[in-house]
């Protein structure tokens, strides 16, 4: 006797063993002809999930999923690099990151969008290469925003831009599968579903008429030093009503390049004018940037969170410096956020790992035996069988409790409630002659 494996996870498998064979072919310079006829094989054992669906929807479906594979696998391998080492992914890595530091992120959630694709850099750097795993939750956590703002970034920014790619959805305990792009997909079109209103700099002319700035004020390449954002992102001070991501930008500048203008910031940073002026002056009441005449540098030990009382300038009096992040975080209202995010993390991972189990306590396997080549069902005892008071005419069932008939719930031909919803397949007909058969199957050979 042997159990039955779970179809969702075998097709799944299935399906993971054909697309790697057609990345294989492309690779390799094939053609889909080729692929098409090494997955219909019948002594290829690679394609038997493609021979199984030619068998189960006939010849015309499984043709139509192998262009489908073939076209998702070249334009994976069309925007793929060949590792063969692992010095090479790092040597991938290293370049991403020193795109992504000369990469403008105009805008808010540009900027938010930064976060999380460093947030990204760090799981890839982890595992070693583009392709890694990463949860929501973890992304979140990471990147120090919440999964809702994580969201938005990901279908409007990251993913329409190339800059990420996901290959499978998480289940369970295990995260999603990503891979890390070069950034090189195309912006949508002004009337497309993921227009970004504040991917470039806010200040456009309401009218092109009052010959106001038609292009973004920022430079269309930056310098920052991502290593330090990535450090800092995480923490409390930076949250949105903190410093926020326009004083990381500043920061990880000043940080590759002291002493800058604030013009020069305005386009190492990305970020515009206005917003560099009251980010600067906000940092300076912090003690975590000084300027000497026009051009500004980090204080000692700021990436530490601790500034240098400077004199006022305006009125003489000295700024208060900066006791560590945390302080700066109760300053501005946001201490404990991150804490108060891993809280309510752990209790939705708890919550649907609480589900799963539930689900899994009501799941049992089936169990066949294999005879003469195949296999048959062997019917397990079931606890739902119905009283004679409650059956209904027509196959129905009586709620005991409104005495009426229930309108999702049917008996079948053994006797025993089947449950009809939406998302069954089947119809009640069908699932009784399927449980009739295989009842009669099951006792002519036992």
């Amino acid at each position: 006797m042997v159990l039955r494996a779970d179809r969702q996870g075998a097709a799944e498998h299935g399906h993971r063993i054909t697309a790697a064979i057609a990345c294989h072919v492309a690779r390799a310079g094939g053609t889909v002809d080729q692929l098409t006829q090494l997955l219909l094989h019948p002594e290829h054992e690679g394609g038997r999930h493609t021979r199984h669906i030619a068998l189960r929807s006939g010849q015309s479906r499984a043709l139509d999923y192998i262009r489908r594979v073939w076209a998702s696998a070249s334009d994976a391998i069309s925007t793929t690099i060949a590792l063969s080492s692992r010095h090479e992914a790092y040597e991938v890595l290293a370049a991403l990151r020193d795109r992504i530091e000369t990469t403008p992120w105009r805008g808010e959630r540009g900027r938010t969008a930064l976060r999380v694709l460093r947030a990204h850099l760090n799981f890839a750097e982890t595992a070693g290469g583009p392709l890694h795993l990463a949860s929501e939750r973890q992304t979140a956590e990471e990147a120090g925003v919440s999964r809702t703002t994580l969201r938005v970034v990901y279908e409007t920014v990251l993913r329409p831009r190339g800059w990420l790619r996901r290959l499978r959805v998480g289940h369970g305990r295990e995260g999603s599968t990503w891979y890390l792009g070069n950034g090189d997909g195309k912006i949508p079109d002004r009337g497309g579903p993921a227009l970004l209103s504040r991917f470039r700099s806010t200040q456009f002319p309401p009218d092109p008429a009052l010959e106001e700035w038609t292009t973004p004020e920022t430079a269309t390449t930056a310098d920052i030093d991502s290593t330090v954002l990535g450090r800092l992102m995480g923490h409390d001070a930076f949250a949105h009503h903190a410093l926020g991501s326009a004083a990381l930008l500043i920061i990880s500048a000043l940080h590759q390049h002291p002493h800058q203008t604030a013009a020069e910031l305005v386009d190492t940073s990305s970020v515009s004018r206005a917003t560099t002026y009251r980010t600067l002056r906000r940092l300076a009441d912090h003690g975590l940037v000084q300027h000497t005449g026009e051009t500004w540098t980090l204080a000692p030990h700021a990436l530490e969170g601790f500034g240098i009382r400077l004199p006022d300038a305006d009125n003489g009096r000295t700024t208060a410096p900066a006791q560590g992040w945390d302080k700066v975080a109760e300053q501005h209202g946001t201490w404990g956020i991150a804490t108060r995010r891993k809280a309510l993390h752990a209790a939705e991972r708890a919550v649907y790992q609480e589900a799963l189990n539930r689900l899994a306590e009501h799941r049992s396997r089936a169990v066949v035996i294999v005879r003469d080549g195949r296999q048959v069902l062997v019917p397990v005892p079931r606890p739902d069988e119905i009283p004679p008071p409650w059956h209904a005419p027509g196959g129905r069932v009586i709620d005991p409790v409104t005495g009426r008939p229930a309108a999702d719930w049917r008996i079948a031909t053994d006797g025993r409630l089947i449950l009809i919803t939406p998302a069954d397949q089947r119809s009640y007909d069908e699932l009784s002659a399927a449980h009739a058969e295989a009842l009669s199957e099951w006792e002519s050979v036992a």
